[in-house]
């Protein structure tokens, strides 16, 4: 097995954009190319493309062939299309990863792209519904937003978390959203603002949910003996867990416990030969400001049931014991399903390179993890990087 190497990462500005899916693919692929040094997509011999639901968002089904011609690569070792909800972007970097460690490939492209407004919003809103199981927990009306609401209400039962706890994560990565020239959302908000914004499903309001959003994010993987061909700041993946519970509402293990999470972050940990204490970035998926609470407790940064003091007492923010979501989060940036794991990745790689803004830069971090989950929190995966090489 070969160390492997992201050299470059590029991204379309996420939001709502006139671009249509297959603009996204081409701006991102640009930017991809253009941080790397001395490669062009000839050189590139496989494609990994994540997208969530490009049948129902942009009406395209046979998306890695579009891609790849679109960002001018001739596939010559592998090609595929991960789908696993909004974990199909890490998906891609895991495969892509794989496929450079055991020689299939020798330099791979994980790009994500994502379309997510249609014309019609209903429609948008309808093709979000089938992340969940549609013929069990579809017909008792659970979404995203209720699902989350009922976890909230389940967490504030048991361990008196508030929403003002809650609004706090949302302030936190508007916070760092408004620093960075990509995001959705380049805006502070308030706990107030937060608390007075529109009710989505109560406990949620309109501000502890992110936005639906377009977007298009891209890496290059290479061996790592020849990462300083093409940067002198590569990026390196050196340990990873994923762990699936469920996928039924009634058959999860927990609510107010991501066992999966738990299970993932402890074989991401094995494998890195790292602990939790030793994560200094956490690009983790805060789809709602719920979620993120949870994930600072399933990830270890502090006790079950303690999420809502640990962003109380600042801990999430830099300079507290880790800086969680500095790029913004999905809560600022938005999130394109297929493409949010490599935007997160990529602000991994930026802030080892120190190519961020000054107010949301994480000095001298040498370890970084990227999180995601998928559906009703049932599935979980992290892939955890290192500055250097290990």
């Amino acid at each position: 097995m070969r160390k492997v190497a992201i050299v470059a990462g590029g991204e379309a500005k996420a939001g709502k954009r006139a671009a249509s899916w297959r603009d996204l693919v081409q701006e991102a692929g640009k930017a991809m190319f253009e941080d790397a040094d001395n490669m062009s997509p000839k050189d590139v011999d496989s494609i990994f493309v994540g997208a969530a639901q490009p049948e129902r968002f942009a009406f395209l089904s046979y998306v890695a062939a579009l891609v790849a011609e679109h960002i001018g690569v001739i596939p010559r070792k592998v090609l595929a299309r991960t789908e696993l909800a909004c974990v199909s972007g890490q998906a891609a970097v895991r495969y892509a990863w794989n496929c450079v460690a055991t020689g299939m490939s020798d330099i791979a492209v994980a790009i994500g792209v994502e379309k997510m407004y249609p014309p019609d919003m209903a429609e948008a809103q309808t093709s979000m519904a089938c992340v969940l199981d549609r013929e069990w927990d579809g017909i008792n009306a659970f979404s995203a937003p209720p699902f989350f609401a009922v976890t909230a209400q389940r967490h504030m039962y048991e361990f008196g978390t508030t929403e003002e706890q809650m609004a706090l994560v949302s302030v936190k990565n508007h916070h760092y959203s408004s620093m960075n020239p990509i995001a959705h959302l380049r805006k502070e908000v308030t706990v107030e603002a937060v608390l007075r914004s529109p009710v989505v499903a109560p406990p949620l309001n309109l501000f502890d949910c992110c936005p639906m959003t377009d977007g298009s994010a891209g890496v290059i993987l290479v061996p790592a003996e020849d990462a300083k061909k093409y940067t002198d700041t590569p990026m390196y993946p050196i340990g990873s867990g994923q762990c699936a519970i469920g996928n039924v509402i009634n058959n999860l293990a927990s609510l107010t416990e991501w066992v999966p999470l738990k299970l993932a972050a402890k074989e991401a940990w094995r494998t890195a030969k790292i602990t939790e204490d030793d994560v200094e970035i956490a690009e983790v998926h805060d789809c709602f400001t719920i979620s993120e609470i949870m994930e600072y407790e399933g990830l270890g940064f502090c006790e079950t049931g303690k999420g809502g003091k640990f962003i109380e007492d600042g801990e999430p923010y830099i300079g507290g014991k880790v800086a969680v979501n500095p790029s913004g989060g999905i809560m600022g940036c938005g999130h394109p399903l297929g493409a949010t794991s490599i935007y997160h990745t990529i602000e991994i790689l930026k802030q080892f390179r120190g190519d961020v803004d000054d107010g949301r830069y994480v000095k001298d971090a040498n370890i970084g993890i990227q999180h995601s989950l998928s559906g009703a929190a049932n599935q979980h995966s992290i892939i955890v990087y290192s500055r250097e090489p290990r």
